[in-house]
């Protein structure tokens, strides 16, 4: 390419960037006004300002529009960090998450809120839901199911405790990574760190790489990449996010044993969100201890053709019902066949409360 096609090509790339400027500016001016619309026009209490509804709305609107070359998960990313700039300048958001610095669910928190919301790190899932309950932190993000170790029962316990709703969910791909320090030598490592989960999706590439390696579990990948942070000797499997953290080489991507490893993670708040026309509910059931409790409260489903997502049942720790069980179905609450079948389903079990309807993760 000649050097005058070259400088063209850089001087049209700088006047979109201006363009790009301008319009970026333009956008965060109608975030800020549609803020002041807001809180002029609230009523009972502060208004919401995350949507997760809108959001899912936009995204899905870009994908269907994007032309390329730009695949669609990069336009989602992209578009993330520009909603969350946009607002916060509408609302600073504070984002609780189940720590340390470096875990997976961090990196759920930075993929649904971007970069520029607040995250802070809480050693446990009650301490999360406390601080969402008790406005301390605008939204919690907490683990909930990993498809090839199942529901984290933690989390589904803390939802029969607190009065928290589901806002959205989120879909991480999860993909482990042997990190080291800069300064380590490969073939010299000792000792692998990582938690036992971890250890264990990742035991045939260990197996075949470093079988005489000491494996040693500990309490978080994060903890693992801390720990191989201060040892030459030594290396973690974690996140890539938590390389970045701890400033370690990433020396092998991707060695989990199974391709498709997602964590789904819920995000907590206090408020309704409305249809995106691509949701699903969460509810949860007491039935009484008798025969045909569970068909009994499934029953509304088929009848009215409700696709179900999830059936999960929890020890009840009251003694006026046995089963509790947790249900996501497809369908946003407030529509009038969702509203009919959860009536149905009042009449036949000791309660049901809705956990909140919320936007579906978008698949990537």
């Amino acid at each position: 390419m000649s050097e005058e096609k070259l400088g063209d090509l850089r001087s049209r790339i700088d006047e979109i960037d201006d363009q790009i400027l301008g319009l970026l500016n333009e956008r965060a001016t109608c975030a800020t006004e549609i803020a002041s619309a807001k809180l002029e026009s609230a009523e009972h209490g502060p208004p919401a300002f995350y949507r997760p509804d809108r959001e899912s709305q936009l995204l899905t609107r870009l994908r269907e529009v994007n032309k390329g070359p730009l695949t669609n998960e990069q336009i989602e990313q992209l578009f993330s960090e520009i909603i969350s700039c946009c607002l916060s300048l509408e609302q600073p958001l504070t984002i609780g998450y189940l720590g340390p610095r470096g875990t997976y669910t961090e990196s759920a928190a930075v993929k649904q809120f971007g970069h520029f919301a607040v995250t802070k790190s809480y050693s446990s899932i009650d301490e999360i839901f406390r601080e969402v309950a008790s406005g301390n932190c605008h939204y919690g993000v907490v683990p909930v199911e990993n498809s090839t170790e199942g529901m984290v029962n933690h989390t589904l316990d803390c939802l029969i405790e607190n009065e928290v709703k589901i806002c959205a969910e989120v879909e991480l791909p999860i993909h482990h990574a042997l990190i080291l320090r800069r300064d380590a030598k490969p073939k010299s490592l000792k000792k692998i760190f990582s938690h036992e989960q971890s250890l264990a999706q990742c035991r045939k590439w260990l197996d075949g790489n470093y079988r005489d390696v000491e494996r040693i579990a500990v309490a978080s990948n994060a903890e693992a990449a801390r720990l191989a942070s201060g040892r030459r000797d030594s290396a973690a499997i974690a996140g890539i996010l938590a390389a970045e953290q701890y400033n370690l080489k990433v020396l092998h991507r991707n060695i989990e044993d199974e391709s498709g490893n997602t964590t789904r993670f819920l995000v907590l708040g206090m408020q309704d969100v409305g249809a995106s026309g691509n949701d699903k509910t969460s509810i949860l059931v007491m039935a009484s201890d008798q025969p045909g409790a569970l068909f009994k409260v499934l029953g509304p489903f088929q009848k009215h053709e409700i696709n179900l997502s999830r059936i999960e049942t929890r020890p009840s720790s009251r003694s006026t019902w046995s089963y509790v069980f947790f249900i996501d179905f497809d369908g946003h609450e407030t529509l009038d066949v969702i509203q009919t079948v959860l009536q149905e389903i009042r009449d036949v079990a000791i309660d049901v409360r809705s956990l909140g309807s919320y936007p579906k993760a978008m698949k990537t």
